[in-house]
């Protein structure tokens, strides 16, 4: 069996071990079985994304959640995800990605379990916090784990079937999660993860390998931690407040100003402390730190899309959790697919071709996403959604693989950590920003929407109160009105939420063509991407 030591060493020598196929005998080490163990962790929280997504309108209703309060179930899990991922992955280097990672599989059971039964939904936004801290110590060691199982010329195909496996959970998700919200309850899509995770736990205890980085500092960068942790916090929670303070106000420029003073604090301190939790002299290298952005927009685009679409298809058009799970599968099943041609693709082509085409079929979905209506028929909803699952499972397994194929041996835990913030972090800054501009936009449309849907011009004033139900696609109660009023509130507040969507959509578009042009700049991975980048 392969010792830590030596895993760390040489991935080649953890692949081949006596672990391995060309080994002896023992499972613990074998390069695919240690597949199929973190493919379980990383499928339950792709399972976790989806599930939550359709979720939403039933824990507004249950829990008499605000489209703020919504926002923060969804960005308390992914801004403790985006806070930690990179610690998480220096403490797997140091004490052991195997530990790490198992410790993350109970946590994230555990938490989960804990969100069901809160019943609250401060409660539920406090767990959502503590599940994101397990998801933190999970995710990162996977790719690490990875990294130290295969030999370089193997690494390429690992990376597709682990893009694969997260593809197979998200595009179970709605399903799944329409069946558990209609038919048990929103809390059940939680317990779910319970049972998917003590699978994925006894599998982990009896195949993975430990490795950790024996050569490098192990210092703990506890003043980067608090600049990091510090700028992200301020800057989401700026950004969500600014629907209900303003976007001029003292109190929403004065979080965004500490949020980059905080991030430009934290730069100045990676680079000047002996053991960073970032080294920035992982951003020297072009390739990595543009397939880095490139992750954070195309994360920020799909959790903006999914986020609100889930809204209009249960809020606007009326489906129920099980529909609208079946009219997001276009987009999840074809990720499963396309996860593994993007590996194909990234070994046959290198990183620019499929990140580029997939950018490519991201702006055409936005720009199609911004003739939807109220009314529209579900033929102008799935071919974008089909382009946006080709197209972010194109974009993901080439720019993971740029990221972690160009990153030095003893950071592969850093590079993992890194590749999965800039994940959670596009899809809370994809939440927030595109939901506070949704929510501005309708509050400045609205009483116009319901006035020019014949709403009368005094009761559309006071409507106008109620653009936070109107913001998640709802209609604001009017008693004592005529079926015709109430007809008209419906067509305004529909109108509105429309209008606040297809500007979301348009602010996609602008960035999947920006990254679209980053990505003519991208080169294979200087380890493993040029090693499996002519397979």
């Amino acid at each position: 069996m392969a010792t830590a030591t030596d895993a760390a060493q040489s991935p080649r020598h953890a692949a081949g071990g006596s672990g391995s196929a060309g080994g002896g005998t023992s499972r613990r080490g074998h390069p695919w079985l240690t597949l199929v163990s973190v493919a379980l962790g990383v499928i339950m929280v792709g399972l976790d994304g989806t599930v939550v997504s359709i979720a939403n309108p039933r824990i507004a209703e249950d829990l008499h959640a605000s489209l703020s309060d919504l926002q923060w179930v969804t960005n308390a899990y992914l801004l403790a995800l985006a806070v930690l991922l990179i610690p998480a992955g220096k403490l797997g280097d140091r004490f052991g990605r195997r530990l790490i990672f198992l410790i993350g599989v109970v946590g994230f059971a555990l938490t989960s379990l804990a969100v069901g039964l809160v019943g609250s939904i401060e409660g539920v936004i406090v767990f959502r916090t503590l599940q994101g801290v397990a998801g933190a110590l999970l995710m990162p060691n996977t790719l690490a784990i990875l990294r130290s199982a295969f030999p370089p010329e193997k690494l390429n195909s690992a990376i597709g079937i682990w893009g694969g496996a997260s593809a197979i959970s998200i595009a179970g998700g709605p399903i799944i999660g329409g069946l558990l919200v209609e038919h048990v309850s929103w809390e059940s899509v939680f317990y779910i993860n319970v049972p998917v995770g003590a699978i994925a736990l006894i599998v982990g205890l009896f195949v993975l390998a430990e490795s950790r980085d024996e050569s490098g500092s192990h210092r703990f960068d506890a003043p980067g931690l608090l600049t990091l942790g510090g700028g992200l916090f301020a800057l989401v929670f700026g950004m969500i407040k600014a629907q209900g303070w303003g976007w001029g106000s003292g109190r929403t420029i004065g979080f965004l100003v500490a949020a980059v003073v905080l991030l430009v604090l934290f730069v100045v301190i990676e680079t000047r402390v002996r053991a960073p939790l970032l080294p920035m002299r992982l951003f020297r290298n072009r390739s990595l730190s543009l397939s880095t952005l490139i992750v954070m927009l195309t994360f920020f685009a799909m959790f903006g899309v999914l986020f609100f679409l889930t809204l209009y298809l249960q809020n606007v058009h009326g489906y129920s959790a099980v529909q609208a799970g079946v009219r997001t599968l276009p987009l999840s099943a074809v990720f499963m697919v396309s996860s593994p041609l993007g590996a194909a693709l990234n070994g046959r082509f290198g990183p620019r071709v499929p990140i580029t085409i997939g950018m490519a079929l991201l702006l055409a979905s936005f720009v199609v996403l911004t003739q939807l209506e109220p009314d529209s028929s579900f033929n102008l909803l799935w071919p974008p959604f089909v382009a946006i699952g080709v197209g972010v499972g194109l974009i993901i397994t080439a720019a993971s693989d740029a990221i972690i194929g160009n990153a030095p041996i003893e950071d592969s835990g850093v590079a993992g950590g890194l590749q999965s913030t800039a994940t959670q972090l596009g899809g809370v800054l994809g939440t927030a920003v595109l939901g506070s501009v949704l929510a501005s936009r309708v509050g400045s449309v609205l009483v116009d929407r319901l006035v020019g849907a014949g709403v009368p011009a005094e009761q559309a004033g006071k409507l106008a109160q109620a653009k936070e139900l109107v913001g998640q696609g709802l209609v604001p109660p009017a008693t004592g009105t005529s079926a015709t009023v109430q007809g008209a509130i419906e067509a305004g507040s529909h109108a509105a939420f429309m209008s606040g969507l297809h500007v979301a959509m348009v602010i996609g578009a602008v960035l999947s063509g920006v990254a679209m042009v980053l990505a003519l700049f991208i080169r294979p991975g200087q380890n493993a991407g040029n090693a499996v980048a002519h397979v």
